[in-house]
């Protein structure tokens, strides 16, 4: 039977794989395998603002106090609040509900430890092997856990948002809250730093989470931007979240997309600059492209690659003493602030940056001139399709035509049923030719098995 939490916590439909049942059982093993009363504090539950994000919540919590743990709701929360508000108040764990940029009718449950970190794979594993066990505790009387609504928890997250947070007045921001959990929170804590503020898609409408919106899409955020610009609106600069908001992504002034590479790139100089780059380097994934290490290297900056995820960075952040690291696709870990992916923090930090040295975000990232890069992704849960002989073939030939001055990097997502195709080199045409030749034999290959 195959692992039933993935990269980033438990995902699936909700209420198809993902069911309240499901979600109970969690709770009553997790909660079990916690320190319970004043010893451990209660366990924290936010969520985004998917439909089904209510009707999961209720079941965990069920399960969390069926065990005699108490259970604190959050209510609609960025990711990074429920690890930041886990650590400054003691609590027992912080529990998220939420399936990140997933489609609307997906949704997820994800774990931190009363440190803020996400949990082991071994603890995870532990969690997994108690949901059936019949040992689990079953209290009654005064020894039921009790589940109540936070009051003011909230604060601790906006006093980590304003924590070296230069004054923002001059700044246009354009805000996509991609209708997900930093829907309220960004405009307001952009306000009142002094920034002006332009929302779209910032309202709590759950079914239209990540839909044409948010860093899923930056389309809408680009037509805002370049609005604005032309309307002679200065220092104009977007910024977009995904679901739950643990990463977020930028549109510059001339409405051109910036990645996380990008922003990587700026925090890590300004770092670099108040002598606080830990370790001298930034610990990115093997997704991260190969301009944004060039750029780096002119800097006397190192880059250290992880597997893709942000729990694959994080451990290496941890183990080796590093304090930034992050994701292409805008999870950025900055451990002055947060233990996690922190898309608002990573956003009021990159505009300080700016605010502080008057220029713009062209200006700021322009030394990062990316490589060509094509993603293709083939839909299937046939995992075993990368040992096929004909894929393996394919994939050699692929490596052996881009060279030295090209990659080629094949792997399964962690969160949903692909497989992911990229490469990158200096030769756009011959990236995108040996793409397009290894996904189509992935897809052929995985058509025989069905077939078979």
């Amino acid at each position: 039977m195959s692992r039933l939490f993935g990269t980033d916590g438990v995902r699936g439909v909700a209420n198809g794989e993902l069911t309240p049942e499901l979600a109970l059982r969690l709770g009553r093993a997790a909660a079990a395998l916690l320190p319970n009363g004043e010893e451990g504090g209660p366990i924290l539950i936010g969520r985004d603002t998917r439909l089904s994000g209510t009707m999961l919540e209720a079941a965990l919590v069920a399960g969390v106090t069926s065990v005699g743990h108490n259970a604190v709701s959050l209510g609609i929360v960025p990711t990074p609040a429920v690890a930041c508000i886990t650590r400054r108040t003691a609590a027992a764990a912080g529990v998220v509900i939420s399936a990140s940029h997933n489609p609307i009718e997906d949704n997820g449950i994800k774990f931190f430890g009363s440190d803020g970190f996400k949990l082991s794979d071994a603890l995870e594993d532990s969690i997994e092997a108690l949901i059936d066990s019949p040992e689990l505790p079953r209290p009654t009387g005064t020894k039921v856990g009790t589940a109540r609504v936070a009051a003011n928890l909230g604060r601790y997250y906006y006093d980590e948002l304003y924590d070296g947070a230069a004054e923002l007045h001059g700044l246009n921001v354009v805000v996509d809250g991609g209708f997900g959990a930093a829907y309220a929170i960004v405009p307001y804590a952009l306000r009142k730093l002094g920034a002006t503020v332009t929302e779209i898609n910032c309202e709590n409408d759950g079914s239209r989470i990540n839909v044409e919106s948010g860093a899923t899409d930056l389309r809408a955020l680009q037509v805002a931007v370049r609005e604005l610009t032309a309307a002679g609106e200065r220092r104009v600069v977007g910024v977009a979240f995904d679901g739950d908001a643990d990463r977020a992504l930028f549109v510059d002034e001339t409405g051109a997309a910036i990645s996380g590479d990008h922003v990587m790139f700026a925090l890590a100089s300004s770092m670099q600059a108040r002598d606080q780059l830990e370790g001298g380097a930034v610990v990115a994934t093997v997704m991260s492209n190969i301009g944004f290490e060039r750029a780096l290297e002119r800097r006397g900056i190192g880059l250290i690659r992880a597997a893709v995820g942000d729990r694959y960075v994080l451990e290496r952040m941890r183990a080796d003493g590093y304090a930034l690291g992050g994701e292409q696709s805008g999870h950025v870990i900055d451990f002055r602030y947060n233990t996690t992916g922190d898309g608002p923090k990573t956003a009021i930090t990159l505009l300080s940056i700016l605010a502080t040295q008057g220029t713009t975000l062209h200006e700021l990232v322009q030394d990062v001139v990316t490589a060509p890069q094509v993603l293709v992704n083939v839909r299937t849960s046939r995992r075993d399709v990368l040992v096929n002989p004909a894929v393996v073939e394919a994939i050699a030939a692929a490596e052996a035509a881009l060279g030295h001055s090209g990659r080629l990097l094949v792997r399964p997502s962690g969160t949903e049923p692909l497989i992911r195709v990229m490469a990158e080199g200096d030769d756009q045409a011959l990236v995108e030719a040996e793409v397009s030749r290894v996904a189509a034999r992935i897809e052929q290959e995985v058509e025989r098995f069905a077939s078979t």
